[in-house]
C-alpha cells in the first residue's frame, strides 16, 4: 500500500510493465513460423508478413483494422495506467493509416482491488477512445493475481491507403515521432533513481496518442510506417528493413530521448525487456563506435511510443515543416538503402 494514499501500488502486483511484458520477438517468430498463413482474398494484411494490425477488406471504399493490445501495469496511478494501455492499443490502428472505430476492454484484475480503482482505469480508456475517434463498447474481465488491461480495437482505412511495414524504398528518410526512453525511466522511478519530473515526462508521451502525428503525415503518403513499442527502436528498425528487404541506416546522434533516459542509462538501468531485445535482434544490427548509453536508449521497450516513418527523402523537409506548424514532435533519424540489416553510425 502507498502510505500517502492508502492505496495498492499497481506495479507491485506486476513482475514488468507495459510494453517490456512483450513474448520474446525471437520465440515468437519461432512460434509463428509453424502457422500457415491464411489465405483469403480480402485479407490484406495477415501473418503474411505479419504487421502492426490485421486488415480486412469491405469493399473497394473500406477495410477493417483489427488489433488486440494487453499488458501489466506501467504506472502505479490507475488512470494513468487506464490511458497508457488504450493509447498503445489505439496506436496500431493509427500506424495501419486508419482511423479507430470501436473497442472492447480485456482485463484481468485480483478480486482484492478497490472497485474505485478498477473505475479509475476503465474510464481514463474510455477517455482515450472517445479522444481517438472511437467508442469504447464493453469488454471481458477475469480474475488474475496480476492485473493486466487492455484493447480490442477496430477501426477503418481505405484499402488504398493503408501504410504497410514492408514498403521501405532505398532513398527514403526514415522519421521517429516521440523521443526514446519510457522503458529506463519507468525501471528507473521504481528503483527510486528516477524523480517524480522524469516519471510526468514519461507517462506525457505514453498518454499521448499517435492521431495528430497521423493526420499531419497522411498528406505526405509515406512508404512504411510502424509504431516503436516493446522490441525497442532497433527491434522495430529491423522488421522494416527485413520485411522491405532494404537496409536501414540510423544517425545515433540524432536518436531523441526523452529527459533524464540517457542518464539513467548511463548509470546501468534497463528493463527486463533489453536482454529479450538484443538476443531477437542484436545479429542484425551492425554498430560502429555506439556508445552503451545510446545503445541501451535504442533497445530499451517503448510503451505507447511514437511513429516509426520512411518516406521519399524529398518529402521530408515539408513532413518536419508541417510537423513544426502543428506543434507536433518529429526527428530524422536516419535513411533507407539498398542491401540489408541496420547499420547504425
Amino acid at each position: 500500500m502507498d502510505a500517502e494514499t492508502s492505496r495498492v501500488k499497481l506495479t507491485d502486483l506486476a513482475s514488468c510493465g507495459g510494453c517490456a511484458a512483450k513474448y520474446s520477438a525471437a520465440r515468437l517468430e519461432e512460434l509463428l513460423a509453424g502457422f500457415v498463413p491464411v489465405e483469403a482474398e480480402n485479407l490484406l494484411v495477415g501473418l503474411a508478413p505479419a504487421d502492426d494490425a490485421a486488415v480486412y477488406r469491405l469493399d473497394d471504399e473500406r477495410a477493417l483494422i483489427f488489433t488486440l493490445d494487453f499488458f501489466p501495469p506501467v504506472v502505479d496511478d490507475p488512470a494513468d495506467y487506464g490511458a497508457i494501455a488504450a493509447t498503445n492499443a489505439l496506436n496500431d490502428v493509427f500506424a495501419m493509416g486508419g482511423t479507430p472505430l470501436l473497442a472492447l476492454s480485456i482485463a484481468a484484475f485480483p478480486e482484492e482491488l478497490p472497485v474505485e480503482m478498477l473505475a479509475e482505469i476503465f474510464a481514463a480508456a474510455d477517455a482515450q477512445v472517445r479522444a481517438a475517434g472511437g467508442l469504447l463498447a464493453g469488454g471481458h474481465t477475469i480474475r488474475d493475481a496480476e492485473p493486466k488491461y487492455g484493447l480490442a480495437v477496430v477501426g477503418t482505412v481505405r484499402p488504398d491507403g493503408i501504410w504497410p511495414k514492408n514498403g521501405a524504398r532505398p532513398g527514403d528518410a526514415l522519421f521517429l515521432t516521440k523521443p526514446l526512453g519510457t522503458g529506463l525511466i519507468m525501471t528507473g522511478h521504481k528503483r527510486r533513481l528516477a524523480g517524480a519530473m522524469q516519471l510526468e515526462r514519461a507517462v506525457h508521451w505514453m498518454r499521448t496518442l499517435n492521431k495528430d502525428a497521423a493526420d499531419a503525415l497522411r498528406p505526405f503518403e509515406p512508404n512504411a510506417v510502424t509504431d516503436v513499442t516493446g522490441f525497442g527502436l532497433f527491434g522495430h528498425a529491423h522488421e522494416m528493413a527485413d520485411r522491405s528487404a532494404v537496409r536501414i541506416r540510423l544517425e545515433s546522434e540524432r536518436f531523441p530521448a526523452i529527459d533524464g533516459a540517457l542518464d539513467l542509462a548511463r548509470n546501468g538501468v534497463r528493463t527486463s525487456g533489453d536482454p529479450r531485445n538484443r538476443e531477437f535482434v542484436g545479429d542484425h544490427v551492425a554498430s560502429y563506435g555506439l556508445s552503451e548509453t545510446l545503445e541501451a536508449l535504442a533497445y530499451d521497450p517503448q510503451t505507447a511510443g511514437g511513429l516509426l516513418v520512411a518516406l521519399p527523402a524529398e518529402r521530408g523537409p515539408a513532413l518536419e515543416a508541417e510537423f513544426t506548424a502543428r506543434r507536433l514532435f518529429i526527428r530524422r533519424i536516419g535513411r533507407v538503402e539498398e542491401g540489408a540489416g541496420v547499420v547504425v553510425e
